[in-house]
Protein backbone atom coordinates (compact mmCIF):
# COMPACT_ATOMS: atom_id res chain seq x y z
CA UNK A 1 0.00 0.00 0.00
CA UNK A 2 1.38 3.40 -0.96
CA UNK A 3 0.44 6.68 0.58
CA UNK A 4 -0.41 9.61 -1.62
CA UNK A 5 1.80 12.27 -0.15
CA UNK A 6 1.55 15.64 -1.88
CA UNK A 7 4.79 16.65 -3.57
CA UNK A 8 6.45 19.63 -1.99
CA UNK A 9 6.65 22.59 -4.34
CA UNK A 10 10.09 24.03 -4.80
CA UNK A 11 10.63 27.77 -4.45
CA UNK A 12 11.48 28.01 -8.17
CA UNK A 13 8.07 26.54 -9.09
CA UNK A 14 6.11 28.94 -6.88
CA UNK A 15 4.37 31.80 -8.68
CA UNK A 16 2.69 34.57 -6.72
CA UNK A 17 -0.83 34.90 -8.14
CA UNK A 18 -0.63 38.70 -7.76
CA UNK A 19 2.05 38.85 -10.46
CA UNK A 20 -0.34 37.26 -12.99
CA UNK A 21 -3.34 39.54 -12.37
CA UNK A 22 -3.76 43.11 -13.59
CA UNK A 23 -6.59 45.51 -12.74
CA UNK A 24 -8.60 48.12 -14.57
CA UNK A 25 -8.08 51.80 -13.71
CA UNK A 26 -10.92 51.85 -11.16
CA UNK A 27 -9.96 48.57 -9.53
CA UNK A 28 -13.29 46.94 -10.33
CA UNK A 29 -11.98 44.17 -12.59
CA UNK A 30 -9.16 41.63 -12.46
CA UNK A 31 -7.60 40.47 -15.72
CA UNK A 32 -5.58 37.34 -16.33
CA UNK A 33 -4.03 36.12 -19.61
CA UNK A 34 -3.34 32.45 -20.33
CA UNK A 35 -0.99 31.68 -23.19
CA UNK A 36 -2.66 29.29 -25.65
CA UNK A 37 -0.45 29.39 -28.73
CA UNK A 38 2.80 30.92 -29.94
CA UNK A 39 4.03 31.45 -33.50
CA UNK A 40 6.95 29.56 -34.92
CA UNK A 41 8.82 32.79 -35.69
CA UNK A 42 12.19 32.96 -34.05
CA UNK A 43 13.64 36.10 -32.59
CA UNK A 44 16.74 37.18 -34.47
CA UNK A 45 17.73 39.50 -31.65
CA UNK A 46 18.35 36.90 -28.94
CA UNK A 47 21.61 38.56 -28.02
CA UNK A 48 19.86 41.86 -27.29
CA UNK A 49 16.38 41.05 -26.00
CA UNK A 50 16.78 37.57 -24.48
CA UNK A 51 14.79 34.48 -25.35
CA UNK A 52 11.32 35.50 -26.52
CA UNK A 53 8.25 33.94 -28.10
CA UNK A 54 5.70 35.59 -30.37
CA UNK A 55 2.23 35.23 -28.86
CA UNK A 56 -0.51 34.14 -31.25
CA UNK A 57 -3.52 33.16 -29.10
CA UNK A 58 -4.49 33.96 -25.53
CA UNK A 59 -7.39 33.27 -23.21
CA UNK A 60 -8.50 36.44 -21.43
CA UNK A 61 -10.27 36.01 -18.09
CA UNK A 62 -11.94 39.07 -16.58
CA UNK A 63 -13.37 38.88 -13.07
CA UNK A 64 -15.77 41.59 -11.93
CA UNK A 65 -14.80 42.15 -8.31
CA UNK A 66 -18.16 43.49 -7.07
CA UNK A 67 -20.30 40.68 -8.52
CA UNK A 68 -17.66 37.91 -8.72
CA UNK A 69 -18.87 37.30 -12.30
CA UNK A 70 -16.19 35.83 -14.58
CA UNK A 71 -15.98 36.35 -18.35
CA UNK A 72 -13.60 34.48 -20.65
CA UNK A 73 -12.74 34.92 -24.28
CA UNK A 74 -10.14 33.52 -26.66
CA UNK A 75 -8.30 36.02 -28.83
CA UNK A 76 -6.14 35.45 -31.89
CA UNK A 77 -3.73 38.36 -31.50
CA UNK A 78 -2.22 37.78 -34.93
CA UNK A 79 -5.63 38.29 -36.59
CA UNK A 80 -6.46 41.28 -34.39
CA UNK A 81 -3.10 42.87 -35.26
CA UNK A 82 -3.79 42.26 -38.98
CA UNK A 83 -7.25 43.83 -38.70
CA UNK A 84 -5.83 46.83 -36.83
CA UNK A 85 -3.25 47.44 -39.55
CA UNK A 86 -5.95 47.25 -42.25
CA UNK A 87 -8.41 49.56 -40.48
CA UNK A 88 -6.06 52.02 -38.78
CA UNK A 89 -2.82 51.58 -40.78
CA UNK A 90 -0.81 50.79 -37.65
CA UNK A 91 -0.69 48.38 -34.74
CA UNK A 92 0.25 49.17 -31.17
CA UNK A 93 0.80 45.56 -30.18
CA UNK A 94 4.17 44.04 -29.53
CA UNK A 95 3.45 40.31 -29.39
CA UNK A 96 7.00 39.31 -28.45
CA UNK A 97 7.15 38.13 -24.83
CA UNK A 98 10.24 37.01 -22.97
CA UNK A 99 10.01 33.45 -21.74
CA UNK A 100 10.75 34.72 -18.22
CA UNK A 101 7.45 36.68 -18.40
CA UNK A 102 5.49 33.41 -18.74
CA UNK A 103 4.75 31.53 -15.51
CA UNK A 104 2.79 28.26 -15.41
CA UNK A 105 1.27 29.07 -18.82
CA UNK A 106 0.12 32.57 -17.78
CA UNK A 107 1.58 35.90 -18.88
CA UNK A 108 2.79 38.29 -16.19
CA UNK A 109 0.58 41.32 -15.60
CA UNK A 110 3.34 43.71 -16.71
CA UNK A 111 2.78 42.55 -20.32
CA UNK A 112 -1.04 42.70 -20.36
CA UNK A 113 -1.45 46.26 -21.65
CA UNK A 114 0.89 45.83 -24.61
CA UNK A 115 -0.68 42.52 -25.65
CA UNK A 116 -4.27 43.79 -25.38
CA UNK A 117 -3.71 47.23 -26.96
CA UNK A 118 -5.18 46.42 -30.38
CA UNK A 119 -8.10 44.40 -28.95
CA UNK A 120 -9.06 47.35 -26.74
CA UNK A 121 -8.66 49.84 -29.62
CA UNK A 122 -11.01 47.75 -31.78
CA UNK A 123 -13.52 47.39 -28.89
CA UNK A 124 -13.10 43.61 -28.61
CA UNK A 125 -12.43 44.23 -24.93
CA UNK A 126 -14.07 47.07 -23.04
CA UNK A 127 -12.42 47.68 -19.71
Amino acid sequence: MTLDVPKMMSFEDFVDERSLVSHDALGTKEIKLKLLEVQDDTSDHVWRFGVRVKVKKILVTIKHIRTQQVEEGEFDLQEIEKEMKEKRHYSSTNRWVQTTDIKNGYILSTRHASLLGDAVALDYIII
